[in-house]
């Protein structure tokens, strides 16, 4: 194998190592955080009364996330924040047909 290609692969191996630590310490980090969990924390995006758009707003998060995270082999616990979160904001029926239609293939947002 040439030089270059090893020295390329060592540095994948490397930033695979890093990127695999820095989900473990994320997954520590949201470990303690979901301890304390009582229900969402304010977010500043979404400063008015109505939280719909937080709701789906999160919905779609954890679903990126998860998806994102799964096919780059690490761990998916940092996702969970933002399923907890939804499922404190949006009505039960709501995320049921949102998954109804994820499986279908028809759900409007991208993931």
């Amino acid at each position: 194998m040439p030089c270059a290609a090893r020295r390329f692969l060592s540095k994948d191996a490397v930033l695979f190592a890093a990127l695999k630590r820095l989900s473990n310490k994320m997954s520590d980090m949201m470990e303690a955080k979901m301890q304390n969990y009582r229900t969402a924390p304010f977010d500043a995006r979404f400063p008015n009364t109505n939280q719909t758009r937080n709701c789906y707003q999160n919905y779609l998060d954890y679903h990126r996330c998860n998806k994102a995270l799964s096919a780059q082999g690490l761990d998916v616990t940092p996702c969970d924040w933002y399923q907890k979160v939804f499922k404190s904001l949006c009505p039960v029926a709501w995320v049921e047909k949102w998954n109804d239609q994820v499986e279908n293939g028809s759900f409007a947002g991208k993931i």
